[in-house]
């Protein structure tokens, strides 16, 4: 069996990271968590630049993006993962606060896979946390999953 890709979480509230990081623990899932502080630091994760660069990066399950980040927002994330044909194929979540539906739109017209406000409930966090943990690392099948066409 292959090893468990890390899921990404990109957030740059210390808090709601840690929040995110118990979730996850709490709910028993064994995927590693790399946290990256802000947009650029993602991008650097995944183009193996920067702090990463000549690390072992393994592609992720999936990516929890923050929205509102400075240096690079999540939109402008999104849009550089979902124009990579490499990287298009990666789930990614927009976990955010914002409830704009401007936020909303552009990130589904950018490609997001689901786009989920945090509860300010501390239990709902959780909640929630769970249920995008178990279907995006356990019930959901990624592309490098399938079985190969064989025509």
């Amino acid at each position: 069996m292959p090893p468990l890709k890390p899921i990404l979480l990109v957030e740059d509230n210390l808090n709601d990271a840690e929040l995110v990081l118990n979730a996850l623990e709490k709910n028993k899932l064994a995927n590693n968590v790399t946290l990256a502080r802000h947009g650029g630091e993602a991008l650097d994760y995944l183009y193996h630049r920067g702090k990463f660069e000549g690390q072992p990066t393994p592609e992720p399950l999936f990516i929890m993006l923050d929205l509102k980040m400075p240096k690079v927002d999540g939109l402008e994330v999104l849009r550089q993962i979902k124009a990579d044909e490499r990287l298009k194929v990666i789930p990614v979540i927009m976990l955010t606060s914002s409830r704009e539906e401007g936020d909303l739109v552009k990130s589904y017209q950018l490609g997001v896979n689901a786009y989920v406000v945090k509860p300010v409930d501390f239990s709902q966090f959780v909640d929630a946390i769970r249920h995008l943990g178990i279907f995006w690392a356990l019930i959901n099948v990624p592309p490098s999953l399938l079985p190969a066409n064989k025509a």
